[in-house]
């Protein structure tokens, strides 16, 4: 089996490198916090110092790191990942990142003789751990036809949407609606309840009609609950707004209402949220809204 070097083990990178180990890969680790990852250590993956390291000890190098910037340093910096690259290696970022950003790192990787494609998830923490995240792909099919047997030990819905930059575009796709109906949610919510309707019982019934989706049913519980431990922390989701955005004016798409839920993700930030859970939108909603002692 190929050696698979893992770049970036936080909440998402460290159960998925946990599927690859499952699946019988050897593994390769670096993250920026060793003492969080010590039970992988033990269980049998190898610490690297360097991405540069990372990168001479592995067939298959994987980056989920949590914004672009990070994303060029560990591949372009100072003993970076082309610092130990060779021909023939497959480089793969699972981050979400800029399109625009990955288009570029695909030809600095084919330059050096590597095949590179950006392939983002979804499916949060929890399809990390189950080992059924949504993977979209974009780079060329051979590479991604190598990376099908790594995919499959971290995902369940596996697709190659189109050349460099494709599965970016895709996640930021997905970012626009996941936001949006998250929002939307809140406001749905928070209208029942400034109206003097039980909330749940407006879920139950939403849930069974042509308003049912995924994030009421998941998103809508947590809020229900007033659960906001972070699945997907708001500022995350926030930085996602802002890279989506950013392409969607360099490709001259008009976005308003994902520009406007981007603005009410930075008034939560600034209300102390960044760190809970997206469905947080519940509480700026209800402290506009004047719904007293609903906070927590």
């Amino acid at each position: 089996m190929e050696r698979i070097g893992f770049i970036g083990l936080g909440a998402m990178g460290k159960p998925m490198t946990r599927n690859l180990m499952k699946a019988g890969y050897p593994v390769n680790v670096l993250t920026r916090t060793r003492s969080k990852i010590e039970d992988l250590l033990a269980d049998g993956a190898v610490w690297c110092n360097t991405p540069k390291e990372i990168a001479q000890k592995s067939d298959v190098v994987i980056t989920m790191l949590p914004d672009t910037p990070d994303v060029e340093q560990v591949f372009g910096g100072k003993d970076g990942v082309f610092d130990g690259a060779r021909p023939g290696m497959l480089l793969i970022d699972m981050s979400t990142v800029s399109p625009i950003a990955v288009r570029k790192l695909a030809c600095d990787a084919k330059a050096r003789g590597c095949d590179f494609l950006d392939a983002p998830v979804s499916g949060g923490d929890i399809g990390a751990q189950n080992g059924t995240l949504s993977i979209m792909a974009g780079g060329g099919k051979s590479a991604f036809q190598r990376a099908m047997p790594v995919f499959q030990a971290m995902g369940k819905t596996i697709l190659l949407i189109g050349d460099s930059g494709a599965g970016q575009i895709t996640k930021a796709a997905n970012q626009i609606l996941t936001s949006i109906t998250t929002e939307a949610v809140a406001e749905a919510l928070v209208f029942a309840t400034k109206a003097g309707v039980d909330p749940a019982k407006v879920r139950q019934a939403l849930m069974g009609g042509s308003a049912s989706s995924r994030i009421l049913e998941t998103h809508g519980k947590k809020m229900i609950e007033r659960n906001f431990k972070p699945g997907f922390r708001m500022r995350l989701h926030r930085k996602d707004l802002n890279i989506t955005l950013d392409a969607g004016k360099a490709y001259g798409a008009a976005l308003p209402v994902t520009a406007q839920v981007r603005e009410l993700m930075t008034e939560t930030i600034n209300d102390g949220q960044g760190d809970m859970d997206n469905s947080s939108f519940l509480l700026l909603l209800e402290k506009l809204s004047n719904l007293p002692g609903t906070r927590s």
